[in-house]
Parts: structure tokens; C-alpha cells; sequence
């Protein structure tokens, strides 16, 4: 029997609300009537819901970032709003009713619907005060005036701790009023190449959801004088990466970026450095928690860190005709720090420490690397390859671990040598918490360093 949404793209817009979660609900209810369902979220949404469930049960890539393409180079919000037959917002809290009242479109969701011209449905939740505020009755009114079906919350217990009316409405009631907006109208896009791409790869577990992660990303500068710098060619692309990847894994991620070419992910926590001073600073802070414990399950160290930098930095720029002579001296390993901290047994429980080691030519040295830097796994790769390395969307990498099994994966994307190496992170964050519960060790003979 064929659902009343059959044949239909329906958009689904998520914003900031603690009833954020309902939305999944949702979205299963509308697949189960039959429509293909494209998801958006604002950056608000994401911080209550991530987009690893949406993005499974829809099998289409879930926009969250207005600048974000398509893999074909499409603008992802624009194809929902020009596709989709209707555009449903539940929940849409106060903040974002004001927004759209006012045309204005700093997120996808209200931009897909300032470029849709299909109807659009909006189910507000809110606290039982914020509803029936002028305000927010204002900017209903106007929302109905463009045409906007408006799905009116219900009576109850709100997040607050008090009753009244602010409460999301019944998946049923919403559903039912997506249906009546589309009733009589034929299908905008029956062509699957005019909808949101089909997510063909598998969607990853949330097997790193309570898990907290560092990873850090970019390339160091260290300062010649206030204007100059040494520094390297790393973009941040494949710490981002990494950072995206454990994110859509469930995991808590904090990025702690030097100089980065590319977007950072808004669900993480994020610290910005410049210098290797500045990033060994940051990892001290993040190294433990209050009550000494480790702050992090994992420590990611993708950024290019500088070996060198010069003995002393001028406090003036300096002039051309005074000619430069840069004596330089090797900057600490910060990495290498830490894992003798947590060999040491002063860093419990054990964090899973993995490096990277930017080679060309050849990957002979990455074997000492690992030993000598005491990490549980080294990502290495050749960054003289086309295709490999730095300020590409590919990557080809070889990962060795400390029990020495060693791992070459072909040439990918960088997405994908995330989610490869975040498996083997999983497995050793799983392996350590079973050792801990039955007191035997699953950590490997390490050489001395």
C-alpha cells in the first residue's frame, strides 16, 4: 500500500530546540508514508542532535553549512529548495521564526526556504512565555502571510520544569500537515539527478559517542619577526577531516588549529594557535582534567608541527638592507612529551596517541618514527605523490601500530583515511576499556625510545 507522501521530496529543517530530537522521529514518520526526506540543520540543531542518525535514515547528505557543495559542486540548500515538494521546520524555535519573519538567511534551513517555492510547514516549540510574547505572535502572523502553514505547539510539560503551551506537536498532527500541503499539487523533481545526491556509502555507528577527542590541525608558524614566519604547506584539510568524521561517530571533539585553509567544524570545541609554543600551551591545558584525570580518550596529532624555528625572533620587522641570517633550533616533540607522560603512568586512563609523519620518497623512516615517538599508531604518507598530502582532498597513507602490524591503504579521500583510521582508534579505545574492567593488558611491547 502506497504512503500519502509517495513519489514526494520532502525538505526537513531542524533548528535549536531541546525537542531537536523529535525531528528523527519525524523524519521516520515521513519515510514511512513514502517520501524521500532531505534533511537540514542549523548550526544550533547540531548541538542537540548530530547528523549521523538523519543522514542513515535518509540517505542523503544532512546541510548544515550554508557554503557547503554537493560532490557534483551543487549548493546543497539551494537543490532541496528548488526540488523538494515541500519544506517542513520542526521544531522552529523563536529565534528562527524571528529570522525568516525578517527574510534573513544565515542558515540552510532559512535559506532553502527563502529560495523554495513549494509550501512550507513550520512547527514551532518554545518555552510557554516565549510563545505568547508580541514578539513571536508578530512574527507567526507574518509567516502565515507568506503563505506558510503553521503547526501550533501543544499544551504540557515544557523544558523549563513548567506547563503550558510551547510543547512541539504530535509527529502525527505535522505529518498530517505536510500531506494537506502537497494535496493536489504534482511532483516538483520525480528525476532523482534533480534531488539531493543518494548517500551510497555505509553510515558509520555512533561507536565514539562518549568519547572525547583531540585532534589537532594545520601547519605551526614560528615567528622570524612580527611579520615573517617559518612555516610549511599543511592546510588542515585531513585534521578537519578527522575532526568531521569523529564528530558524525558521536564523538566530543575539541580542534586545536594553527593555520587552516579550510572550514572548521562548528560542533567542536575549538582553540587557535600559531607557534609550536602556542600549541604545546594548548595541549597542556587539554592534557588533564580537573581532578587529574586524562582529558582526552584519543589525541590526534595531524598538524604539520615545525621542527625548526629561529633562536630569536625580532621584536621590530626587520630591514632589507640589514640582511637576515636565521640561526635556527629544533622545537620540542610535544607528541612524543606525552606519550612518555602516559607510558609513565602519570596519564590515566591511557589515552590512544596517534602521529603522522609527512615523508617523500619513501616511508622507511616512518617504522623509527613510531618507536621513537612512543604512539600507538603513525599515519604516514608520501607527500611528493600526486594525489597525496598536502592541500589535496585525497590522500594515500600507510598506518603503523605499536603491535607491529602495519596497514597500506590505496589512495582516497581524506574523508575516507579518517573514518579507516577512527576504526582502529575505536578498537584500541575498546580493547583498553576491557583491560581495565578484568585487570589484564592489551597494551603492546613498545621498544624504548
Amino acid at each position: 500500500m502506497s504512503g500519502r507522501l509517495e513519489g514526494r521530496l520532502i525538505g526537513l529543517g531542524v533548528t535549536g530546540s531541546i525537542a531537536a530530537y523529535k525531528a528523527v522521529e519525524l523524519l521516520r514518520a515521513l519515510r514511512a508514508e513514502g517520501a524521500d526526506v532531505a534533511v537540514m540543520l542549523t548550526p544550533a540543531a547540531t548541538r542537540f542532535v548530530g547528523p549521523l542518525s538523519f543522514a542513515a535514515l535518509s540517505r542523503h547528505p544532512v546541510e548544515t553549512d550554508v557554503l557547503a557543495l554537493l560532490p557534483d559542486g551543487r549548493i546543497g540548500h539551494i537543490v532541496i529548495g528548488d526540488s523538494a515538494d515541500a519544506i517542513v521546520v520542526a521544531p522552529a524555535t523563536a529565534h528562527w521564526l524571528g529570522t525568516m519573519a525578517n527574510g534573513l538567511s544565515g542558515d540552510v534551513v532559512s535559506a532553502a526556504c527563502l529560495a523554495t517555492s513549494a509550501p512550507v510547514v513550520v512547527a514551532p516549540a518554545m518555552d510557554g512565555d516565549m510563545w505568547t510574547h508580541p514578539a513571536t505572535v508578530a512574527n507567526v502572523d507574518r509567516l502565515r502571510s507568506f503563505g506558510y502553514a503553521v503547526v501550533e505547539p501543544e499544551a504540557g510539560q515544557l523544558a523549563s520544569g513548567q506547563s503550558g503551551i510551547g510543547r512541539l506537536a504530535d509527529t502525527g498532527a505535522i505529518v498530517d500537515a505536510v500531506v494537506a500541503a502537497v494535496a493536489d499539487r504534482p511532483i516538483r523533481a520525480p528525476e532523482a539527478g534533480q534531488r539531493p545526491p543518494v548517500v551510497d556509502a555505509p553510515v558509520r555507528e555512533s561507536d565514539l559517542e562518549g568519547r572525547h577527542l583531540v585532534v589537532t590541525a594545520g601547519g605551526t608558524r614560528e615567528p622570524i619577526d612580527p611579520v615573517r614566519f617559518i612555516g610549511n604547506r599543511s592546510t588542515g584539510k585531513m585534521g578537519v577531516a578527522i575532526a568531521e568524521a569523529a564528530l558524525d561517530r558521536g564523538a566530543r571533539v575539541t580542534v586545536i588549529a594553527a593555520n587552516v585553509e579550510v572550514a572548521l567544524p562548528l560542533e567542536a570545541t575549538l582553540a587557535r594557535v600559531e607557534s609550536t609554543a602556542d600549541l604545546e600551551t594548548a595541549l597542556a591545558r587539554a592534557l588533564r582534567n580537573g581532578d587529574g584525570s586524562a582529558g582526552f580518550d584519543a589525541l590526534v596529532m595531524a598538524a604539520a608541527v615545525s621542527d625548526f624555528r629561529p633562536v630569536h625572533a625580532g621584536d621590530a620587522k626587520l630591514a632589507r638592507s640589514d640582511g637576515l641570517e636565521l640561526r635556527l633550533e629544533s622545537t620540542p616533540d610535544l607528541l612524543a612529551g606525552i606519550a612518555r607522560e602516559a607510558a609513565g603512568g602519570t596519564l590515566r586512563p591511557r589515552p590512544v596517541l596517534v602521529g603522522f609523519a609527512a615523508e617523500t620518497g619513501s616511508l622507511d623512516r616512518a617504522t623509527d618514527k613510531l618507536t621513537r615517538k612512543g604512539v600507538d599508531l603513525l599515519v604516514a604518507n608520501d607527500v611528493s605523490e600526486t594525489g597525496s598530502g598536502f592541500g589535496t582532498d585525497t590522500n594515500r597513507v600507510t598506518i603503523l601500530a605499536a603491535d607491529g602490524s602495519r596497514d597500506d591503504l590505496p589512495i582516497q579521500t581524506k574523508r575516507a583515511v579518517a573514518d579507516a583510521l577512527l576504526d582502529r582508534v575505536v578498537r584500541l579505545l575498546d580493547e583498553r576499556d576491557r583491560a581495565a574492567q578484568t585487570g589484564v593488558s592489551t597494551e603492546p611491547a613498545r621498544e624504548p625510545a
